[in-house]
């Protein structure tokens, strides 16, 4: 039998994983038990439902715009023509280049958390998708990150724009900032994230969309959060 920390046991202690409780509530409770010396992060987890009607299952792949952010630094990289690599610096962007940064990215050298790319530009890296398509760094006119607006397309993501994305089981993570956040910017964050998410719901979905909702933080134990 896996053997428990002293920590994990005594969180466990304010655990009941049959109880619904509400989230103003849990998230106090979460911030309360993050007891490491990092900042850790306050995430949600939820399942939605992916039977369609027709059309096979759903897949949901998307962006919100979180009002206060993550907390979460990203590397932001910006691919573009010539011309552009002025605006892409003044973006405030850490990475930028044109076919110089694409030598780098096959030579497997990728130091960024993200990938802006102008259309112009998107047919020169298309071939390097098998590389930056698992690390999730392809870039996706759907997610924003495929654009002329260099500068909205950074500033968005530095300033709350995070991916949301389901698995094939239907479950679905997303960061809502940080312990050292207040629980209201958190709650806020929180309410944007699921009012966004039900509103994905498509015609094509009957009953519930979302199935259950569960907060944690990066090393405490997870909350199953209820009615809202």
């Amino acid at each position: 039998m896996k053997k428990r920390s002293k920590r994990y046991n005594l969180l466990k202690k304010s655990h009941n994983k049959d109880k619904k409780i509400e989230i103003k509530e849990l998230v106090e409770l979460v911030k309360k038990n993050v007891t490491t010396k990092f900042d850790e992060s306050i995430d949600i987890s939820l399942k939605i439902n992916l039977k369609q009607s027709k059309g096979g299952d759903l897949s949901l792949r998307t962006v919100v715009k979180l009002p206060n952010g993550t907390g979460k630094k990203s590397k932001i990289a910006v691919l573009c023509e010539s011309t552009k690599i002025d605006e892409a610096k003044k973006s405030g962007a850490e990475v930028i280049g044109s076919d110089d940064l694409i030598e780098k990215i096959s030579s497997g050298k990728i130091d960024f958390t993200k990938l802006i790319c102008t259309p112009a530009m998107m047919g020169k890296i298309g071939k390097h998708g098998k590389v930056l398509g698992p690390k999730g760094l392809m870039p996706n006119p759907k997610l924003g990150t495929v654009t002329n607006d260099v500068s909205k397309a950074v500033n968005d993501i530095k300033n709350g724009l995070t991916e949301i994305r389901n698995d094939k089981d239907g479950n679905l993570s997303c960061s809502i900032g940080r312990k050292s956040f207040s629980s209201d910017k958190l709650l806020e964050n929180y309410k944007v994230l699921i009012d966004f998410i039900k509103k994905e719901k498509p015609e094509t979905i009957k009953g519930e969309f979302i199935k259950n909702i569960f907060i944690t933080s990066t090393m405490g134990i997870s909350y199953r959060i209820g009615a809202k």
